[in-house]
């Protein structure tokens, strides 16, 4: 039920380094409802959300909680009034027992001494509250990325939050997660909670928002309700243009088509634990997709091509012969470049520039007698760049974590398209990036094919599979259990099969 709370923004402005990143930005988060918050890298929602959370003072604008307005909040303001931000990015306590967590900052205490059974009691009304079967006394650094979410959205509400702004949160859970989830926004829903929901995922707007909001380059384009907007609607406002709905791109052409004779292959191979019996065959110039929810084995199977895994049994071979990487070392030496799921603690390397995460593979090359020329890696940076459109300051010592998702995912692409590989493996390569730049990141993937790349795509995306693959192999429970080629991919083939 709405018990009235409105959490709103009005005129929101803010400004770094002289760049206006929010102009007269509006937002109201009503309680008892759900409010989508839309817009590609950039677009200016994240620093909304942290001036709403009071991370960040605005420049102009003001902010009414209830009947109260404030020229800007802090954190401790912000929580006392019941604003709560559960960021994608986990802040928990992982050595902490899941009740300790829930009282984070707060424990019980009787003349000084922890009130283990009124902490305790606090957390188990708290997921009780939620709906969640969590064991309160279990470590959290147990638990799942879905329950560990669970955790923080239950210490938020044990906490009286009124308003809750939860950031990409389904960005790393499984679809059975994703289920759980979205039944907690509903209850948190039923109980008249604000709820903000921030994603780059389109699809779950219509099945957990009742509104929408969209921003690009700083300012409000679209704020409607979810009934009334369509899928074309939100893309077109996230990225201004029309884009066509989720469609095949055309067939190559006869002289662009893949060769027989595959450049990477794995024959009856399997991994303890992880995947077996897999037979995939990737050709140069073509891209195959392995398709797939949270263990089921497709990132595994990427892994084994980059040494990150063994394959215990079966054969993997590269053009021919059998290829069975030691180590990333290895896999970079046979020509094999490969984007892990999380660029961030995986792919890039953060506190360093943009030409160097380009160079890193190629710096042995780039070296005389041992000493890296720093012409070398500006020349490439120079070059990838421009063609891939990576939008920065255009300047070679520019740390890559100063740009935005899409981005960053630019940038370790042309790391590998310096280095002359001839085999690329992506895991979720478009996770966390927004609709515009997933276009151009999908554009230059077909690209890399055409001119001969074998492309290995493993994602939990169905869209991305439609937009990218000649051929799918979709696994559940570390085998294949379906294969489908040309327009036969569909998402209703590719859901239908992963289900079973």
């Amino acid at each position: 039920m709405d018990d009235g709370f409105v959490l709103q923004a009005r005129g929101i402005r803010k400004s770094f380094g002289g760049v206006e990143v929010l102009r007269s930005v509006d937002l109201d988060a009503r309680g008892g409802s759900v409010l989508a918050l839309l817009g590609e890298n950039g677009a200016g929602k994240s620093t909304l959300v942290k001036i709403l959370a009071g991370d960040h003072k605005p420049d102009a604008g003001e902010i009414l909680v209830g009947d109260k307005a404030f020229d800007a909040l802090d954190p401790i303001q912000a929580r006392a009034l019941g604003v709560r931000m559960i960021f994608q990015e986990l802040s928990d306590a992982p050595d902490l027992t899941v009740a300790e967590n829930i009282s984070l900052g707060r424990w019980p205490t009787r003349r000084g001494i922890v009130a283990w059974r009124v902490l305790r009691d606090r957390a188990v009304a708290a997921l009780d509250d939620l709906g969640v079967d969590i064991d309160p006394d279990a470590p959290v650094s147990s638990l799942r990325i879905g329950e560990r979410q669970a955790v923080e959205i239950a210490r938020a509400m044990s906490d009286q939050a009124r308003c809750l702004i939860l950031d990409e949160p389904t960005a790393a859970l499984s679809g059975q997660e994703v289920d759980r989830l979205f039944e907690a926004v509903a209850r948190l829903r039923s109980n008249g909670v604000a709820l903000v929901y921030i994603t780059h995922r389109l699809d779950e707007v219509a099945q957990v928002a009742d509104r929408v909001e969209v921003l690009r380059d700083g300012a409000v384009v679209l704020e409607r309700d979810v009934a009334e907007t369509t899928r074309a609607d939100l893309v077109t406002a996230m990225i201004g243009r029309t884009m066509a709905a989720v469609a095949r791109p055309p067939a190559p052409a006869p002289a662009d088509r893949p060769t027989d004779r595959p450049l990477l292959a794995f024959e009856d191979a399997g991994s303890e634990g992880a995947f077996r019996n897999v037979d995939i065959e990737v050709r140069s110039g073509e891209i195959v997709a392995l398709y797939g929810k949270l263990g089921s084995g497709i990132a595994e199977v990427a892994e084994s091509v980059y040494g990150l895994r063994q394959v215990d049994h079966g054969e993997c071979r590269l053009d021919g012969a059998p290829h069975a990487p030691q180590g990333p070392h290895a896999a970079i030496a046979a020509d094999v470049g490969f984007l892990p799921a999380d660029r961030q603690s995986e792919g890039a390397f953060m506190v360093r520039s943009v030409a160097e995460n380009m160079s890193i593979p190629s710096w042995p090359r780039m070296s005389r007698r041992g000493i890296l020329r720093r012409s070398s890696e500006v020349t490439a940076y120079r070059r990838w760049h421009d063609q891939l459109g990576i939008r920065s300051r255009n300047e070679p010592d520019q740390l890559i974590a100063t740009l935005s998702g899409g981005n960053q995912q630019k940038v370790l692409l042309a790391r590998w398209l310096e280095r002359g590989c001839r085999v690329l493996v992506l895991v979720e390569p478009t996770r966390g990036v927004d609709v515009g730049a997933r276009l151009e990141i999908y554009d230059e993937i077909r690209r890399l094919a055409r001119e001969g790349m074998a492309v290995l795509v493993a994602t939990s995306d169905y869209e991305e599979v439609v937009q990218l693959a000649d051929r799918s192999a979709v696994m559940a429970r570390g085998r294949i259990v379906g294969r489908l080629e040309g327009d036969a991919i569909t998402t209703k083939q590719l859901t239908e099969l992963a289900g079973g």
